[in-house]
This record gives C-alpha cells, sequence and structure tokens, in this order.
C-alpha cells in the first residue's frame, strides 16, 4: 500500500473495446471501493497494453500483468483482456491470484449485453478478493449485482495451491457467450464499410443484373428455394474469398494452443460472414428502392410476359444482389490486405501488439 493510505490499482486494458471500456470503469471502480471501502484513498491509472502475444492462457497473462504492477510500483492490478481463456473446455470468465496482487477478466466471456454492468461488477468483486475478503464475501456481500454474477459464472477453481481463483462458465452457455462476445469484439459491421473495393465492383454488377432482361426471365422462372440456395451461395463465395484470399485462416502445430486457435478461426469467420450479410442487405434494399425506376412495371411485363407486382419485383432484387454479391467477391480480391485482416481475430492482436510496443504502454489519468 502506498504512504498515506492511499491504495493504487492499475487498470490495464488491451487495445479495442476494453480500452474504449476502461476510461468509465476506472472512475465506475473507484467510486464503489469509496463507498464500500471509505477509510482507504483510491487511484485507478488506466494503461493500454495487450502483455501477450496470442495464444496465451491466464496463467501467462497473470505473470505479465504481475511484472507491469512492479514496474509501475501499483498495489493491485486488474487486465481487462479480449483473448479467449478456457480452463477444462470452460470459459475463463476471471482469474484472481491475491499473493500476486493481479486479476485478470476475459471480456468476451461476459458476453456482447450490458457490457459495463458485467465488467464493472465483476472487477469489483475480484478486487475485494485480492484484498482479502473471502470469495462468498468478494462476490456477493454488499455490492449491488454482485450475487447474481456469481450465479452466472458458474462455479470458481484452485488448481494451484497459491490461493488464486479462477471463475469459470458453464460450459454449453458459456461458451456460446465467449464466442457472442468475440464476434462483437471484432466489430462486424466495420468489415462492410471497409470493403469499399467490395462494394463498388458489388453496385456494378448488381445495376447491370437489374437492367438485363434475361436476368428478369430467370428471376421470375426461379422459385424461393433456389433464389435462398443462390443467396446463400454468394454469401459463402465472397465469404471463401475474402478469407482465402487475405489469409485469415489461423493454423498452429502446437495441440495446446490449438484449441484457442480454433476460436480465433471461428470468430473471424462469423466476423465475416455478418459483415458479408451487413454488404448483401445493403444491395437488397438499394435495389429494391432503385429497381422500380430502373426497371418500369410496363417494361418488365414485356420481359417476362405477364402481369407483375411486388413478389416479381422481390425476386429480382433478390437475384439481382445474389449476383451483385458474387461480382462484390471479385472486388474482394482487389481489396488490401490490411483491410480484411482488421477482421481476423488474431491479426488484431498482432497490430496490437506493435502499437502497444511501439507507444510504451502509457498511462492516462482516470
Amino acid at each position: 500500500m502506498s504512504d498515506g493510505g492511499e491504495v493504487a490499482i492499475g487498470l490495464i486494458s488491451a487495445p479495442g473495446a476494453a480500452t474504449e471500456l476502461a476510461p468509465t470503469l476506472a472512475v465506475d471502480l473507484q467510486a464503489e471501493l469509496a463507498v464500500h471501502l471509505p477509510h482507504v484513498r483510491w487511484r485507478v491509472p488506466t494503461v493500454v497494453d495487450a502483455l501477450v502475444h496470442p495464444p496465451a492462457d491466464d496463467a501467462t497473462l497473470v505473470a505479465a500483468a504481475r511484472g507491469r504492477l512492479l514496474e509501475e510500483d501499483w498495489d493491485l492490478v486488474v487486465c481487462l483482456t479480449d483473448l479467449p481463456l478456457k480452463a477444462q473446455r470452460r470459459p475463463v470468465v476471471a482469474h484472481a491470484s491475491p499473493l500476486h496482487g493481479v486479476a485478470v477478466v476475459c471480456l468476451p466471456a461476459l458476453g456482447a449485453v450490458g457490457l459495463r454492468r458485467r465488467t464493472r461488477d465483476t472487477v469489483v468483486g475480484l478486487v475485494r478478493t485480492l484484498l482479502g475478503d473471502t470469495e462468498e464475501q468478494a462476490l456477493s456481500g454488499g455490492v449491488p449485482g454482485l450475487g447474481r454474477r456469481a450465479r452466472e459464472l458458474g462455479r470458481s477453481q484452485q488448481p494451484e495451491g497459491d490461493g488464486s481463483m479462477r471463475f469459470t462458465a458453464r460450459v454449453i452457455s458459456g461458451n456460446v457467450r465467449l464466442l457472442i462476445g468475440m464476434i462483437r469484439a471484432n466489430q462486424p459491421w466495420r468489415l462492410a464499410i471497409g470493403l469499399s473495393r467490395a462494394l463498388t465492383a458489388a453496385l456494378a454488377a448488381g445495376v447491370f443484373a437489374l437492367v438485363t432482361s434475361d436476368i428478369w426471365q430467370l428471376s421470375g422462372a426461379l422459385g424461393w428455394i433456389r433464389l435462398s440456395a443462390i443467396a446463400a451461395g454468394s454469401v459463402a463465395a465472397i465469404t471463401v474469398a475474402l478469407i482465402g484470399g487475405a489469409g485469415l485462416w489461423e493454423r498452429t502445430s502446437d495441440p495446446v494452443d490449438r484449441k484457442q486457435v480454433t476460436l480465433f478461426n471461428v470468430a473471424t469467420t462469423a466476423t465475416v460472414v455478418l459483415g458479408v450479410l451487413f454488404l448483401y442487405a445493403a444491395l437488397l434494399l438499394l435495389a429494391l428502392l432503385t429497381s422500380p425506376v430502373l426497371v418500369p412495371s410496363r417494361l418488365l411485363e414485356n420481359g417476362v410476359g405477364h402481369g407483375v407486382g411486388f413478389g416479381d419485383y422481390l425476386k429480382l432484387v433478390w437475384l439481382a444482389s445474389s449476383l451483385a454479391t458474387v461480382g462484390g467477391a471479385l472486388g474482394a480480391g482487389l481489396e488490401s490486405d490490411e483491410a480484411v485482416r482488421a477482421a481476423a481475430y488474431t491479426h488484431r492482436h498482432d497490430r496490437r501488439q506493435e502499437v502497444t510496443s511501439g507507444q510504451g504502454g502509457g498511462e492516462r489519468p482516470p
């Protein structure tokens, strides 16, 4: 403890979603601790640091955070990471080591809804654990919401004899929440925005498809099941083009790291699929709005040989959007690797490691 009864709790956040959350979390943590432990002056400096290169486990993060604690002369340290941590198939939500004065929180394992509240409740409970409270006192005594979070975490383990605690979630629901949290951290909507060349190629292909009479006849002849299959195939085509072209698929020969790398690949693939679906939805909406202007109903009736209604236009724009998405796959080959690889979970950590190494971390006031 620092002189004059002050306790410094360093808050280390991985660049990205954790960094966006850290400033408000530092204020919340300081306020919560001041209410429940008012006899101590609290200081919560925040630092941006990836700490480790993935794949890594919670023990590696604890060791790296301990080194930063000693370097900064803090009393305790809390590390916010977006690495997926596992223990015996269970997602690790948090790890507290009172001996080292270190707590690690896995943000993806907290899910995608109410992340600020969940993180605050978990961090406050972990800090109380580091300060010597028992697990029951730390996670349910006097802090609103912590008892609920303790039940959500599922169970705690003490795999080592140093008094450290590992809080894990249930196997099925916990892994689903972990994967959703990883996808949220990847921000798939930004992928669709970043694919400017693919979007340009898709728009050009979509306009060409809308004004082609053969496409009018083909859309009228195809049923909804075939149109759905074509749509799924077009999304799969651009997804494969993006993943294969930018080398997003991660591989490892180390059996220890294989599970985490598999999670990286699943999160990356889901991110790309969602990004492509955002692109597809935008093309579908644009085609639906512009088709009556580009293809007047009388002209479409002459092309298909019968009266047309909303269903015929919907079939046309659906087929045109699917073909436009395939055209987007060609445009995806023109994208820079950096623009596409931003969707890769491991690549994000590679870039963050470079950024934090170059900047030396950096401390900001809470």
